[in-house]
């Protein structure tokens, strides 16, 4: 079975809702996801976007897999990606679809002229965290993720 990357459009938001909620599960945290697919659609396809994505789609048409960005600014270094989440769906894991996706994110960092990438990853998810490393990733202890929510 083969996948393919390419850049999501406004039909894909159901199944890529699927994905969000698929990982939150992973990552012990399914109640978190309170976003509706109407806000969710609306901020992607709407008159202003606020996020772009890939995702990776097999033979058959199953989005099996996904990388959603937005632009952010740094005082420090200027425009960077922030990738928000790359999802690969559980049964399609180790075949190389997180792979394809972040390189396509770093190609796509480097043709908007961007400064880099930022994302977040969980101290314990040492599988991904081994993944970033190979791309020579800096993975800060430093830093601690703050939130208001309301």
């Amino acid at each position: 079975m083969s996948v393919r990357i390419r850049k999501a459009v406004k039909a894909d938001c159901p199944q890529m809702i699927a994905l969000v909620k698929e990982l939150a599960a992973f990552e012990r945290a399914p109640h978190e996801v309170t976003i509706t697919l109407e806000h969710f659609t609306e901020s992607g396809f709407g008159a202003n976007p606020v996020w772009w994505a890939f995702v990776a789609e097999d033979d058959s048409g199953r989005i099996v897999g996904m990388a959603l960005y937005y632009i952010r600014f740094s005082t420090w270094k200027g425009q960077r990606l922030y990738l928000e989440d790359i999802i690969v769906t559980q049964d399609m894991r180790g075949k190389g679809i997180g792979k394809q996706l972040f390189e396509r994110c770093i190609q796509e960092a480097k043709a908007r002229g961007l400064s880099g990438m930022t994302w977040q990853v969980l101290d314990w998810n040492e599988p991904a965290i081994r993944f970033y490393e190979k791309y020579g990733a800096r993975i800060s202890s430093e830093w601690l993720t703050c939130q208001l929510d309301w």
